[in-house]
């Protein structure tokens, strides 16, 4: 069974990152791994026991030396998980948007609906006054 909540705490290390980045080109011997880090062999050692514990690096006896790899079952199940994740993620800002344009829909029908009828009163309002306004027009004073 995989955890994969050890998984990402693993790689919640930098360190970690780096080395199962490293490995993800080929298989390395833990003392290749100490040559292009900046960390000692026991160090190094220290990581891959973590990552090999979580399920994301194996390691195979070659000769006299031991060989870490990528564990691609672990990673495919890590994978997994943040593929889920990822729907999950975008279902729920599918749904937000959904509601956000709604809800702008509606607020603009109220609008344009407000609009319509405040263009009608003061189109109404505006033809008596300006009836009013010829009236006082022909009184400017002109007549007397």
């Amino acid at each position: 069974m995989t955890n994969i909540s050890a998984m990402l705490v693993a790689l919640g290390d930098p360190m970690r990152q780096s080395i199962l980045d490293r490995l993800s080109d080929g298989p390395m011997p833990v003392g290749r791994l100490a040559e292009v880090l900046p960390i000692s062999r026991p160090a190094v050692s220290q990581h891959l026991r973590v990552l090999k514990d979580v399920g994301l690096v194996t390691d195979r006896q070659e000769g006299t030396r031991r060989l870490y790899q990528v564990d691609p079952d672990g990673v495919a199940a890590l994978r997994a998980h943040l593929d889920a994740m990822w729907a999950r993620s975008l279902g729920a800002f599918a749904q937000r948007v959904e509601i956000e344009v709604s809800a702008h829909e509606v607020s603009a029908h109220e609008v344009s609906t407000h609009e319509a009828s405040t263009y009608e009163v003061s189109t109404h309002e505006g033809s008596t006054h300006e009836g009013s306004t010829q009236d006082r027009g022909d009184s400017d004073g002109a007549d007397s």
